[in-house]
């Protein structure tokens, strides 16, 4: 257990009016104000010939603190809390750059895998090109939902070799095999229902690209899948999508390789991680316990927020409580020693 744990330097406290965690989880996508940046964009090619497209943002020196931003399931860069966080982090001087997982850039990606819960194979990839393009730069990494679990996962898989001076991760779903029941109960299955509109769309874009281009090996292989009806579950999409693509033996064991909270205890990277008690895509119990942590991880926990939420201000004048406080301990927390016990605090 964490003794002396670290507080955050404030507690979240949603809106008013935004307290219900589904008000939270919906503000963004549907109601938060477009955040417009321009940034640079750039096509990083994979060692296996595909490609991940990446949006700059902030200062173009080379030395500068540069944060490496994920988006979540069915996200990209232009997700308003990916952008909303570099244009933060732009104002204290750091800059950052936005990945789009395979095929999440608007132009299905060129191999028949896709991007998952457990790939921290493209993240290390990722890393190792942007620690080679500016190797004076302090680099960091900033993880939500799908990106977070990603991120602890390749944490704790690469231990004090992550590269990564400093980590953050948001919403993390740490078992997917309980989220995935979860987010099929109560209000969440009109979430599920969204999600397996967008995963199988997907699917039939690349599977439509491989038309195009005469690709007859590809649209064999996702012919192998079988048919892509009656998918109503995130069960059903990774038992007959994700596991076969990605060399897993059913939705199972995919679950059980990818899941971020088996392997926290390895992580040696300062790590912050942000939860809410009361978001509806992770049950309580999902939750890692603070003898699971690693030294030098810091878990927040927050009895409200949602999912990839934390709204607070006003909803005249709604301000997001993300925003400053990832900014704030990437620049503040990252540079003490790590300390010898885990921490963990409930707000």
């Amino acid at each position: 257990m964490a003794d002396a744990p670290v507080a955050a330097p404030e507690a979240f406290l949603p809106a008013l009016g935004l307290g219900n965690p589904h008000l939270q989880t919906l503000w963004g996508p549907l109601w938060r104000p477009t955040v417009h940046l321009t940034r640079p964009r750039e096509r990083l090619w994979l060692a296996d010939g595909d490609f991940l497209d990446v949006d700059w943002y902030g200062p173009h020196t080379t030395d500068a603190p540069l944060v490496l931003v994920l988006h979540g399931l069915t996200g990209s860069s232009n997700s308003p809390y990916v952008a909303g966080l570099q244009r933060a982090l732009a104002a204290q001087g750091w800059a950052s750059v936005a990945i789009n997982w395979r095929g999440c850039s608007g132009e299905p990606n060129l191999q028949v895998r896709s991007y998952h819960s457990g790939a921290s194979d493209d993240l290390a990839e990722v890393i190792g090109l942007l620690r080679a393009r500016r190797p004076s730069a302090p680099l960091y990494a900033v993880g939500y939902s799908l990106g977070g679990n990603v991120l602890l996962k390749y944490l704790g898989e690469t231990g004090p070799h992550s590269q990564l001076q400093g980590a953050v991760a948001v919403s993390v779903p740490f078992r997917l095999d309980q989220c995935a029941d979860r987010i099929g109960q109560g209000f969440s299955k009109v979430y599920q229902a969204h999600f397996m509109r967008a995963m199988l769309a997907y699917v039939r874009d690349k599977q439509a690209r491989f038309q195009r281009e005469g690709q007859k090996e590809g649209l064999a292989k996702l012919a192998g899948l079988g048919s892509l009806e009656k998918m109503r579950t995130f069960w059903d999409f990774d038992g007959r999508v994700t596991a076969p693509l990605h060399g897993f033996a059913d939705a199972r064991d995919y679950y059980r390789k990818s899941s971020s909270r088996y392997f926290l205890g390895d992580i040696r990277t300062r790590t912050l991680i942000i939860q809410a008690l009361d978001d509806p895509f992770v049950f309580p119990h999902s939750l890692p316990t603070p003898n699971e942590l690693a030294p030098g991880t810091t878990f927040e926990r927050h009895a409200r927020g949602g999912h990839v939420g934390f709204v607070d201000g006003t909803l005249r004048s709604p301000t997001y409580y993300l925003e400053r406080r990832i900014p704030q301990w990437l620049a503040k927390d990252c540079a003490f020693s790590l300390p010898s016990p885990a921490a963990a605090v409930d707000r």
